[in-house]
C-alpha cells in the first residue's frame, strides 16, 4: 500500500518539514540504497554523511534537524525516536504484502478432533494439527509445524516453518515463533539409580504470554510438574536454552547463545546478554541486566548492570578486570622486594 508524504507523517506521529519530489511512497530502504520512492531514517550521528548524499524519497530524523539540511527532492519528517517511527513505516508495509488468506492447504493434516476454523486460521501445506489442539482466530501455521495434542494457540499468532509445539502447551495471542522452535520438549532430568541414569518424568507445560517472540531454533522445555512461563511481551533470541520450571516475567529481553538452567525465576524488564548464564533455581529482580557473557551463580535483587563470573555489580567488576592487569607489575615488584629482604638479613 503506497503512502502519501503526509500520510507518512501521520502514520509515525511526526512533523512534515519539507516536500519530496515523488508522489507516493513504496517501501523502506538504507539511506545508502534507498530510491526515490521509498522511505529512511537517520538514527546515528554517524550516518550523517549518507543521509547527506541519499536519494530516498523520504527520511525520517531526529527533531532538531533543520528542513534546510534536507538533500534535494528529500522529504523529511521530524520525530523524537527516528528508529521506533521508522518500525512502524517497516510494519506497514509488510502488513499490506502479507495478506492473510485463511484456510487449510491440501497436504495439511488437521486431526477432525482439533478446533480450526479453515474460514479463520490458516494452515499451510505439510503442517500437523494434532487431536485435542485450539487454533485462534487470525492465527497462522507454516509447513513444517507440528501442534501437538492439546494445545492452545491464541488469536494472531504466527507459527513459522519447522516449529514443534509439544502436548498441553499454552500460547497467547500475537505469539512469534521463528524457525525451527521447540516448544515443550522434556526439561533434562536425571536421577542416578544403582550405577544408571534413570530419566525422571516430565509431566508440566509450557505457556507463553501474549505479544511474546521465540527466535529462531531457540528451545523452551517443559516443566517436571507444573509450569514453564514465559511472560507476556518478553522477546527471545535465536539459539537460547530455557530449562523445566524456569518463570520469567514481562518484557524481558533474552539474547542469543544465553541459557537458562532449571527452576530459576526473573522478574519484569530483565535484560539476559549474548552467551550469559543463569544457574538453576537462582532469582534476578525486576530490571536487572546481566551483561554477555556473564554467570549469575546467586540470587540478585538490586536493579542494575551485573557483568562477570561469578556475575558482580558492573563497577564493582571492572574495578576487579582493571586490577588484574597490574598483577605482573605487582609480582615483579613483589620478588625485588623479597630479594631486598634477603639482601637485609644477610641470607
Amino acid at each position: 500500500m503506497e503512502l502519501s508524504f503526509e500520510s507518512l507523517a501521520a502514520l509515525v506521529g511526526g512533523e512534515l518539514v519539507s516536500s519530496g519530489s515523488e508522489a507516493s511512497l513504496t517501501g523502506v530502504s538504507s539511506l545508502e540504497g534507498a530510491g526515490p520512492t521509498e522511505v529512511s531514517f537517520l538514527g546515528n550521528e554517524k550516518y550523517r554523511q549518507q543521509f547527506l548524499e541519499t536519494k530516498a524519497g523520504a527520511v525520517i530524523v531526529p527533531m532538531q534537524v533543520e528542513a534546510a539540511m534536507a538533500p534535494k527532492g528529500v522529504a523529511l519528517v521530524r520525530v523524537e525516536q527516528p528508529s521506533v517511527a521508522f518500525t512502524k513505516v517497516i510494519t506497514h508495509f509488510a502488513e499490506s504484502a502479507a495478506e492473510f488468506v485463511p484456510g487449510i492447504e491440501e497436504g495439511a493434516l488437521v486431526s477432525p478432533d482439533a478446533k480450526v476454523d479453515p474460514a479463520m486460521v490458516r494452515v499451510a501445506a505439510g503442517a500437523v494439527v494434532q487431536a485435542g489442539a485450539v487454533i485462534g482466530r487470525g492465527t497462522e501455521i507454516c509447513s513444517g509445524a507440528v501442534i501437538g495434542r492439546d494445545v492452545q494457540i491464541g488469536e494472531d499468532c504466527l507459527i513459522y516453518p519447522n516449529v514443534t509445539i509439544r502436548e498441553r502447551c499454552e500460547l497467547g495471542n500475537r505469539v512469534t515463533l521463528q524457525p525451527g522452535v521447540v516448544i515443550g520438549a522434556d526439561g533434562f532430568g536425571y536421577d542416578l539409580v544403582k550405577g544408571r541414569h534413570e530419566k525422571t518424568p516430565q509431566v508440566g507445560i509450557v505457556v507463553l504470554g501474549d505479544d511474546v517472540e521465540i527466535g529462531a531454533n531457540s528451545t523452551i522445555d517443559r516443566a517436571r510438574f507444573g509450569k514453564t512461563v514465559i511472560g507476556e511481551g518478553t522477546k527471545v533470541d535465536n539459539l537460547v536454552q530455557i530449562a523445566h520450571n524456569v518463570v520469567i516475567g514481562k518484557h524481558c529481553l533474552i539474547v542469543a547463545l544465553s541459557g537458562l538452567a532449571g527452576s530459576c525465576k526473573l522478574g519484569d524488564y530483565v535484560t539476559v546478554a549474548a552467551r550469559a548464564g543463569i544457574a538453576g533455581h537462582v532469582e534476578v529482580g525486576d530490571r536487572v541486566i546481566i551483561a554477555g557473557k556473564a554467570g549469575v551463580t546467586k540470587s540478585i535483587s538490586k536493579s542494575g548492570a551485573y557483568y562477570g563470573y561469578p556475575a558482580r555489580p558492573m563497577r564493582q567488576q571492572l574495578k576487579l578486570t582493571a586490577s588484574l592487569e597490574t598483577v605482573p607489575e605487582m609480582r615483579k615488584q613483589l620478588k625485588q622486594l623479597e630479594k631486598r629482604i634477603q639482601e637485609l638479613e644477610g641470607k
